[in-house]
């Protein structure tokens, strides 16, 4: 069994939101949090809701305990990207890409 949690057109870079995402993985859903807590990158903000919410899915949803969850999957999609434009010198114009994210968070329980 598991619980999947999907955050979708989040305005930030999907390259960005992978670094963190690297530090989670096949970690405990408890030492995940505790991890995405301490790390001082902005996607972590948008990671500790999903994944409080993938516990929480998990638990009312599917009825698994709460401490025998990990993270068995977690990736990152790119999502679609604004383009805007900045004025540069001369008349001319630079575009400027503003990137989203889709995450994806799959929890699973461990076999005891």
């Amino acid at each position: 069994m598991e619980a999947r949690a999907y955050l979708k057109f989040v305005r930030i870079s999907p390259r960005k939101v992978k670094i963190v995402l690297d530090l989670i993985r096949g970690k405990d859903a408890a030492s995940a949090r505790g991890i995405l807590k301490n790390t001082p990158k902005a996607a972590s903000e948008h990671l500790i809701k999903l994944l409080d919410r993938a516990v929480a899915d998990a638990e009312t949803n599917f009825g698994m305990n709460r401490d025998n969850l990990y993270v068995s999957e977690c990736f990152v999609c790119p999502g679609p990207t604004l383009k805007r434009i900045r004025p540069k010198d001369h008349g001319r114009a630079h575009r400027i890409l503003k990137r989203t994210s889709h995450v994806t968070i799959v929890l699973k329980e461990r076999e005891i």
